[in-house]
């Protein structure tokens, strides 16, 4: 059997570093704690690591403080804090066609209890544009909630460009960093977004069952908590702690996860976002040339590399997504990602929803050039074949 491809990163990275997985099992094996919760050494070691994770998410954003990081279970449990903790009914939300389900369903939960949402559309590119973000601006305007990347298409938004226009408008920006926290280098403390949403298994080389909320300074008194419950403070009073970031972390952490994603963030930090980001690009020229010399291959999102993250999606003429995709597995053994990809509206916008979405192609920080290689020979031979 030939040796497995994996290019699903976007989905979650894989495989993670060494020392993630030794990190998991010396938790598991050697300290087995709860955080907050306990007064002895092992307990001791685990609130420590934990500190310690907070304090590298919060060097990665830019430098803010560390106790404005809330720790969540994934990307999805982060927007759905900010969205449901900060909106109010009456509020205007301006946010775009290529959002991922994960703040699209829960905006349409809102707007049934009286939110009332704007969906700006994007380029044939998949990039919004930020005076498409202006027009649709109120001047009651809550929030902007947009993706800093395209699960889809790849495509990196104007976040700054973006903050800007919200701030002139009264509203906050909310980030929904999934594709981009861990790829690209971005200070969002000096672009000035207020909210920035993420995992931690994908760019951040992290376990699943991990995320963050940033809130900015001041919008913890705006953003209600979801859960409420032990944090291992205040034990002597029945309402929530106004204290960060206990408000937030009701219940006993994913503590093996975030003890494996401290350990990632070490990794990452040592090797340098920089490095990585360079690694990716180079992977995704390779790749996009690789498929765009099959004549019968569709690309879609923006033609450069630096215009997006390692996420290239394609269609085969002859093939719908899923039946190339499992092809492509079960007679290759490459892994991809095919269908809607949680983002119906982005594949509206670009002509692919009735057709069973695309196949996606992601590159991650162990990628190879030999794995890009196989995969575009793979697609060649199946092109070739039909």
């Amino acid at each position: 059997m030939p040796q497995r491809v994996y290019l699903d990163n976007a989905a979650t990275s894989w495989p993670k570093p060494v020392e993630v997985y030794d990190a998991v099992d010396h938790y598991q094996r050697e300290l087995g704690a709860a955080a907050g919760r306990g007064s002895y050494r092992e307990g001791a070691i685990v609130d420590d690591k934990i500190r310690r994770a907070r304090q590298a998410l919060a060097r990665l954003l830019g430098g803010v403080e560390p106790r404005q990081i809330a720790l969540a279970f994934n990307g999805t449990d982060a927007l759905n804090l900010a969205l449901h903790g900060l909106l109010r009914p009456g509020d205007h939300v301006v946010t775009t066609v290529v959002e991922h389900n994960s703040v699209l369903r829960p905006l349409r939960s809102l707007m049934s209890r009286g939110v009332r949402v704007t969906h700006v559309p994007c380029s044939a590119a998949g990039v919004v544009a930020p005076e498409a973000i202006a027009r649709a601006l109120e001047t009651d305007s809550r929030l902007v909630a947009i993706t800093h990347a395209s699960n889809v298409t790849g495509a990196i938004q104007p976040i700054g460009p973006i903050a800007e226009i919200a701030r002139k408008h009264g509203a906050l920006i909310l980030v929904d960093a999934a594709q981009a926290l861990g790829h690209l280098t971005t200070n969002y403390r000096e672009l000035g977004v207020d909210l920035v949403a993420a995992p931690g298994h994908k760019g951040l080389m992290g376990p699943l069952g991990t995320g963050l909320l940033y809130l900015r300074p001041g919008l913890e008194q705006e953003v209600r908590p979801l859960r409420q419950g032990g944090t291992g403070t205040s034990s002597d009073h029945d309402v929530q702690p106004d204290s960060l970031p206990e408000k937030y972390e009701s219940g006993n952490h994913n503590v093996p996860g975030l003890i494996g994603l401290g350990v990632a963030l070490e990794w990452l930090e040592r090797r340098g976002p920089s490095v990585v980001r360079q690694h990716e690009i180079e992977l995704t020229e390779r790749l996009r040339a690789g498929l765009q010399a099959i004549p019968s291959v569709v690309l879609y999102g923006p033609t450069a590399a630096a215009d997006r993250v390692g996420v290239v999606s394609f269609n085969l003429e002859g093939y719908n997504p899923q039946e190339l995709a499992t092809l492509l597995d079960s007679a290759y053994r490459i892994q991809v990602r095919a269908g809607l990809h949680c983002a119906p509206l982005t594949h509206r916008a670009l002509g692919t929803l009735q057709t069973g979405g695309t196949v996606r192609m992601s590159v991650g920080a162990f990628t190879t050039e030999a794995e890009i290689d196989r995969a575009v020979e793979a697609v060649a031979e199946i092109a070739a074949a039909n």
